[in-house]
């Protein structure tokens, strides 16, 4: 059975929330999509629910799945499912509490192709884009 990788798609009209992994690890230093692993029993929202808690002190609500793509790590298979998320308003209010990440940003969604992001979400990239963009 492969592992179970999630990633949360928080945009605002053309923006999308991007985070920058602590420098630590194959993907250390690099831009991403925010999420985690999928644990032992939880369904993906549950652990996008965890994973931004963990991560960003903050509560999301799931949304719909928008892409989806497998890739290999360390020889082992993992899915990556992504879905959008809503978020409370971009922490401008209440700035996001990072543990996993040295910074994050709301980015126009084709700013990404110029960031040093990380491999498996360069593979969900089009489908994220064409979601944000077209609704699909």
């Amino acid at each position: 059975m492969s592992k179970v990788s999630i990633a949360g798609i928080a945009h605002d009209g053309r923006n999308v929330l991007i985070a920058h992994r602590n420098p630590t690890g194959q993907m250390g230093g690099r831009w991403e999509f925010p999420g985690g692993k999928v644990d032992g029993d939880e369904s993906d929202g549950e652990a996008l629910t965890r994973e931004f808690r963990e991560e960003f002190g903050i509560d999301v609500i799931p949304g719909q799945q928008v892409a989806t793509a497998f890739f290999y790590h360390n020889g082992e298979k993992v899915d990556l499912h992504a879905y959008s998320i809503q978020v409370p308003h971009k922490g401008d209010e209440t700035p996001y509490v990072l543990s996993e990440h040295t910074e994050y940003k709301w980015v126009d969604i084709d700013s990404i192709e110029g960031l040093d992001f990380v491999d498996s979400d360069r593979l969900i990239y089009p489908s994220v884009r064409s979601f944000i963009l077209n609704g699909d």
